[in-house]
This record gives C-alpha cells, sequence and structure tokens, in this order.
C-alpha cells in the first residue's frame, strides 16, 4: 500500500500511529539496556541471590493485567457506540491503574521492613538496580495515568465513536505497553535473580 494515499486524517492517523510506534521502541530499548546491565551485574561479588520479590509485585501483576483488559473493553464499547460501558471501563482503567501505583510503593516498604534499602550505606547494587527499574516504569506508568485521563476527557467531551477511534486507539496501545512492559520486567526479576 501506498502511504501517500488517502485522505489528510487517513495520512495523519499513520503519521501518528508511527510516531507512537518509535516511542515505544525506544521505552523498549531503555529497559532493554537496563535489564542487560542487570544481567551483567549478577556475576558481581555482592549480589543477592537470596532475594525474595515482595507479595505486593505478584497482586500489581494482576492488577495491571486487568486494566490492560479493561481498556480493551473500553475500546471495544467506543466502537459499537456502547457509551455507558465505554465510561465504566474507562473509570475502571484508571481505578486499577491506582491500585497498581499503590501496590508499587507497597512493594518498596516490603523490600525495606525486609531490611533491603535502595541507597545509603545499607544499600547494595541488585536492591538499587530494583529500584531504578520499578521507578523507570513508574514514570512511564505516570505518562500513561495522563493519557488515560484524557481519555476520559474526551469521551467525555464525545470526541470518540464508532467512526473516530484515532486517540483511543493510541492511548490504549501505550497503555497496553506500559502494562506489557510490567510484565516482562516482573517475570525478569522472578526468573534473573
Amino acid at each position: 500500500m501506498d502511504l501517500t494515499q488517502g485522505t489528510h486524517q487517513h495520512k495523519a492517523g499513520r503519521a501518528k500511529k508511527m510516531m507512537l510506534w518509535f516511542g515505544i521502541i525506544s521505552m523498549a530499548m531503555m529497559f532493554a539496556g537496563l535489564t542487560s546491565a542487570y544481567v551483567v551485574s549478577k556475576n558481581r561479588p555482592d549480589w543477592l541471590t537470596t532475594l525474595e520479590l515482595p507479595s505486593a509485585f505478584y497482586w500489581s501483576t494482576v492488577i495491571i493485567f486487568l486494566s490492560s483488559v479493561t481498556i480493551h473493553l473500553a475500546e471495544k464499547a467506543v466502537k459499537q457506540d456502547k457509551r455507558p460501558a465505554a465510561t465504566a471501563f474507562l473509570w475502571g482503567t484508571l481505578g486499577l491503574a491506582a491500585v497498581f501505583i499503590y501496590l508499587q510503593f507497597a512493594s518498596f516498604n516490603e523490600f525495606i521492613a525486609a531490611g533491603y534499602y535502595f541507597t545509603g550505606s545499607e544499600s547494595n547494587v541488585t536492591t538499587s538496580f530494583i529500584y531504578i527499574v520499578v521507578l523507570a516504569h513508574l514514570a512511564h506508568l505516570a505518562g500513561g495515568v495522563i493519557v488515560l485521563l484524557v481519555l476520559i476527557y474526551n469521551h467525555f467531551k464525545q470526541r470518540y465513536h464508532a467512526g473516530q477511534t484515532l486517540g483511543l486507539e493510541l492511548g490504549a496501545t501505550y497503555w497496553h505497553f506500559v502494562d506489557a512492559l510490567w510484565i516482562y520486567l516482573f517475570f525478569f526479576l522472578y526468573f534473573f535473580r
């Protein structure tokens, strides 16, 4: 297909999707670099091999997966012009995002309660890496929360309907990426201790 063909609206939509994918690829590369550094650092003599992941990590993984389901259902509802359902699923996604963020900070408290510190003289390279990876993900998730708020605002302004879903599609794609990124990070941290 010739990318120069189509209406101005279709060309603009393709351009926005391409820009989003460039951003997603660059973010994925950043986390690939962080996880590669984590793997290389495992050879250090001061690496903790007995570190257990906090239970909040497990629960937050379930929550973020559910948020991916709810945003998918919101997108599906908009495409079927089911506004009340779309509203419920968008608010549900935002609520699940808030629970996820709470659980991430609860995991830090679990680490500290177990005697694992992220900075200072009592910290070590293992916990510092986990701290950096989780905070980097939370920064990207904060961007995702802003995206959710914009989606909810635009939904209430009735900017999305069966024939017009580009903004919702872009926001949902970013949200799915952030969700998949956490699931990858969770399994990475679980299997590469």
